[in-house]
């Protein structure tokens, strides 16, 4: 059984199941969907930045460090020219009593992210017809 299997309910939705969930994908409007949800791509920088959250949400969790306030932001800087992403920019604003102390061993952690380590050590492609 495969990891993910894809569905296409119609017009230029995709759905993903996954582990038993289902990911819906749409396009936007400008791009002939109907923008009745996140695009593929968009479900791309969801992961990046949720993946970063967790790491953040788990570093304050293990310190018992208040989690109210924290918050963490992804925008990303596009080569126009590629027309590809150039930079990924990930904010993080830390709760308004986070001790000093930490806030560099949580930027660590927050490195830690496995989405982002497997963007870096990218893998290969194998494509196939059946």
């Amino acid at each position: 059984m495969s990891l993910a299997e894809v569905t296409f309910p119609g017009g230029k939705k995709v759905d993903v199941d996954i582990k038993g969930l289902k990911v819906k994908t749409d396009q936007p409007k400008l791009s002939g969907g109907d923008g009745t949800a996140p695009s593929p791509f968009d479900l791309f920088f969801a992961s990046i930045a949720s993946c970063s959250g967790f790491y953040a949400l788990s570093f304050c969790q293990s310190k018992g460090i208040e989690t109210e306030g924290l918050k963490v932001s992804l925008d990303v800087d596009k080569d126009e020219e590629k027309g590809l992403i150039s930079k990924i920019n990930i904010e993080v604003t830390l709760p308004e009593q986070f001790p000093d102390k930490y806030k560099d061993a949580i930027l660590r952690s927050i490195d830690l992210c496995t989405v982002k380590k497997n963007i870096l050590n990218a893998p290969d492609f194998n494509l196939e017809l059946k």
